[in-house]
């Protein structure tokens, strides 16, 4: 029976699904697959030390790892080589260790394509306004993109980043495609907008809160999280209240986690079989 070992890397992932995801999906398979988390809270590492854990990861046999926040953009300097999708989005989630070499992909952007197209069917995407320009930021901004959105207005608390982000879509999208500006400018953007992409820690289960003021949420607004534990996060729950379009970020994680899995294994994985495992896993207490 074929045997993999794999793992995530990141802080606070204690709560992450991604094992369970990665195993039960293994199961169907028939395949023996380990999946361990490798927070560096717990081991008192910084995001700096991604580059280690990888190196010890391959050296202990790892067949490959996901890795996120805060190491996604982090970690591509320590790898052999990269796809042409995390090339181009300057971010990794994926690292896969294959004839002596670490390999990174991104599924973050194919991920989050799917869960937006299966979620929020016909949505109209003329003008998105998006929340972080991290790792994952830069994986939905592209997929927004390419998904046809008009005009992109990224924000982020780091204004060089944003603006970075925006430099790089426009030059791989279009000139004008994507824009930046400081957060002050956000109550304009928003009055202005169809929707708007939260893709910032805020919400998830070590970082809670909402990521801007509750006011400037809007019921002609339809708001996509890729935060998915909690499932509902606070911006989730003012979204719903107020009558807007939601997706939360379980189809994101599911087909995320589904496209690192077939890169894992070779396997074909069975995505809506783990949209079934997350409801099942987020219904379950203690998980």
């Amino acid at each position: 029976m074929p045997a993999y070992l794999t793992g995530l890397v990141g802080s606070g992932i204690g709560p992450s699904l991604s094992p369970a995801l990665h195993e039960r999906e293994a199961d169907r398979h028939g395949l023996r697959l380990l999946y361990r988390t490798l927070d560096i809270d717990v081991l008192g590492a910084g995001p700096e030390s991604v580059g280690e854990i990888v190196r010890a990861a391959h050296a202990l046999g790892f067949d490959g790892l996901n890795i996120t926040h805060p190491c996604k953009q982090l970690v591509i300097e320590h790898l052999d080589e990269l796809s042409a999708e995390a090339a181009a989005l300057g971010a990794v989630n994926t690292v896969v260790f294959r004839d002596g070499r670490a390999i990174g992909h991104n599924t973050d952007v194919t991920g989050f394509a799917q869960s937006f197209s299966r979620g929020l069917p016909g949505a109209a995407t003329g003008h998105v306004v998006q929340l972080g320009a991290g790792g994952a930021g830069a994986a939905v901004a592209h997929a927004l993109l390419a998904l046809g959105t008009d005009r992109l207005t990224v924000a982020d608390r780091d204004p060089a980043r944003a603006a970075a982000l925006a430099e790089a879509l426009n030059a791989r999208f279009g000139g004008g495609r994507a824009t930046t500006g400081p957060m002050a400018e956000l109550p304009a953007a928003l009055a202005d907008a169809d929707g708007l992409v939260h893709a910032t820690p805020t919400g998830m289960a070590a970082h809670p809160g909402l990521p801007l003021p509750a006011a400037l949420v809007h019921p002609e607004l339809w708001i996509a999280e890729v935060v998915y534990r909690p499932l509902e996060t606070e911006l989730l729950q003012l979204a719903g209240e107020l009558g807007c379009r939601t997706l939360d970020g379980g189809g994101m994680a599911v087909f995320q986690a589904a496209d690192a899995f077939r890169l894992f294994t070779g396997r074909e994985p069975h995505a809506e079989r783990m949209l079934e495992d997350l409801a099942d896993l987020v219904a379950t207490p203690g998980l």
